[in-house]
């Protein structure tokens, strides 16, 4: 699923673009060691989590998009780390279960 895909299944706004990024599956957590543990490679990270650190788990886990709920918002070092380690962030006003539901076309992660 592209990024453009993703941000129309959860009805978002792209907040840092990186237009090459993909998601062959997804998954949904808030608690960044969970991620770490349990999301893989090419999964989209369904989150409440809008600081520095998600940045930092996704590229250790492989994500390319994360999609924050609740139209939380992206604080500027949040960003900047995104485009720098090529992460796309999309904003969604959905809930995690609701944008979950809206990207269940994308198999959940396997590990």
């Amino acid at each position: 699923m592209t990024l453009e895909e993703v941000k129309n299944a959860v009805g978002g706004n792209v907040v840092v673009d990186v237009p090459e990024a993909q998601a062959s599956c997804a998954y949904a957590s808030d608690l960044l060691s969970d991620v770490m543990g349990h999301s893989g490679e090419g999964a989209v990270l369904i989150t409440i989590q809008n600081h520095l650190n998600t940045i930092a788990v996704c590229t250790l886990v492989g994500t390319e998009i994360i999609v924050v709920c609740h139209n939380r918002e992206i604080p500027p070092d949040m960003a900047e780390a995104a485009k720098r380690e090529g992460v796309a962030i999309v904003t969604t006003p959905l809930s995690q279960f609701a944008a979950s539901v809206a990207l269940s076309s994308l198999p959940p992660v396997e590990r």
